[in-house]
């Protein structure tokens, strides 16, 4: 029997019906995005989400964007692109943030979403992005620890409201991706 074959590659449109299916798979209903916000996201500049296939068929997915450090994108909100006056991407952009990452439940544990997360990390190396954060929820902060994030408080009230859209318990996770991060 031959050996699964993976496939990482960008989220596409054509991959929203896989994706909404991974994602309530995954979460339950309760934090199920449409497929109208992730067509926004796809159209945003600073997108760059991708998904896994294994064997032809989407299993897992990475929802991830750049931004700023503390800066927090609420449940069910757009991936802001904040752009410099000439139209191109501003170069305060420093952070490589992860809004939702999701791999089919019979799946899990079989090393599906590092394949995912290492070549993010690197390609956002490679642009000179120096952080990577996220917003942990379901009792998700231990698994993300393991992989090198931290707890980070938000000093800003408006990014806390952000935080807050995601439930009791859901915390705001930083790693360094500097050399060795």
């Amino acid at each position: 029997m031959a050996p699964p074959s993976l496939v990482v590659r960008p989220l596409a449109l054509s991959d929203l019906a896989d994706l909404l299916a991974v994602q309530l798979a995954c979460y339950g209903e309760g934090f199920v995005e449409s497929g109208e916000v992730f067509a926004r996201r796809l159209a945003s500049p600073v997108n760059c989400s991708l998904v896994l296939e294994r064997d032809g068929r989407v299993c897992a997915y990475l929802a991830a964007y750049r931004s700023r450090l503390h800066k927090v994108t609420p449940l069910h909100g757009d991936f802001g692109a904040p752009h410099a006056p000439s139209g191109a991407l501003p170069g305060d952009l420093d952070t490589l943030y992860l809004h939702d990452m999701a791999v089919l439940p019979a799946l899990a544990r079989q090393g599906l979403a590092p394949a995912l997360l290492a070549p993010l990390w690197e390609r956002a190396r490679q642009e000179g992005l120096r952080h990577t954060a996220l917003v942990s929820v379901q009792g998700s902060q231990g698994y993300w620890a393991r992989h090198g994030y931290a707890e980070q408080a938000l000093a800003d009230g408006v990014q806390r409201q952000h935080l807050a859209s995601y439930g009791d318990g859901a915390t705001y996770m930083v790693r360094s991706l500097g050399p060795g991060g």
